[in-house]
């Protein structure tokens, strides 16, 4: 599984790397974290703004930091 963050590294986009990190460490899942900080390869996602998530290519949410509930529901998804 490849779990992107999107986003300059700013302190939201920092918390949702660490959330999504903490949810699937609970979760015993192995992944590859990316940070993707260029803003051409972030507007390629076509999302609207940061941070987003995004697992196995696919864009979960942009522009808040989801509920860890969601983002276990996601990675469920995914597996």
């Amino acid at each position: 599984m490849i779990i992107k963050i999107l986003g300059g590294g700013c302190p939201k986009c920092q918390r949702l790397e660490a959330e999504t990190r903490e949810v699937a460490g609970e979760m015993g899942l192995e992944a590859e974290f990316i940070k993707v900080k260029s803003m051409p390869e972030i507007m390629a996602y076509e999302v609207m703004s940061t941070p987003a998530l995004v697992i196995d290519e696919e864009v979960m949410c942009f522009g808040r930091i989801p509920e860890k509930a969601e983002i276990r529901e996601w990675l469920e998804a995914a597996k």
